[in-house]
């Protein structure tokens, strides 16, 4: 048992189990929300996050933790999830996460995307540590949820399809970073191409690699 776990939370296992979580929806109506997020830790780019409401009755086969996903298959889960189910995705900008900070913009992008669902969710399931402040209904945060809980797994998918689709866009409007290849992430292409060409304007200049990168050590 999770230790943060409370007398009022929802019980989840070490991974994704559809009668239980349709057994923990049904007193809401089915109306739960899983919400995740991708891109908290790039030096360049959105921080992304989605909001799913799973039809308990047609739940994709497959869904997990987007990061041991093949690109292949988030690409077709992605497809059934947005076409299955209730979907909003939120972004906050690299401007946004210099200005708040990256775990107040991510927490704030997740409130967009669960009130921007087209169905209002009766509880909310936060991958991590973290319940948003400000939200309409009650919720619980769940420490790896996305490898626990399919909702908030479709969420995973959804947030990190939705960002890779726009880092590859923005390759095209800012090109010779590799913003298609990585991502954005620190790698060492990254790094490279920051030191001959300097942070783009979607840079986060409060990620200290970037600042180091245009030479402003503090």
């Amino acid at each position: 048992m999770p230790e943060n776990l409370s007398l009022f939370d929802l019980a989840f296992g070490d991974r994704p189990d559809l009668k239980l979580e349709r057994k923990h929806a049904a007193p809401f109506d089915g109306l739960i929300s899983g919400v995740d997020e991708a891109g908290r830790g790039p030096w360049a780019g959105p921080v992304v996050t989605a909001a799913v409401i799973l039809d308990y009755e047609n739940v994709p086969e497959g869904l997990g933790d987007s990061k041991k996903l093949t690109e292949e298959k988030r690409e077709e889960l992605f497809d059934k999830i947005v076409t299955s189910a209730h979907v909003c995705a939120a972004s906050a900008s690299p401007a946004t996460i210099d200005r708040v900070n990256i775990r107040s913009a991510t927490l704030s992008a997740m409130v967009r995307a669960i009130n921007g669902l087209p169905r209002v969710p009766r509880y909310v399931l936060v991958d991590g540590r973290d319940v948003p402040p400000g939200l309409k209904q009650p919720g619980q945060s769940l420490i790896k949820g996305d490898g626990r809980c399919l909702c908030v797994a479709a969420a995973s998918i959804v947030a990190k399809v939705t960002r890779d689709r726009m880092m590859v866009r923005l390759e095209d409007h800012c090109p010779g970073y590799g913003f298609a290849q990585h991502k954005g992430y620190g790698v060492p292409q990254h790094q490279a191409a920051l030191q001959e060409l300097g942070p783009s304007p979607h840079h986060r200049m409060s990620f200290k690699p970037v600042r180091l990168a245009a030479g402003r050590p503090d």
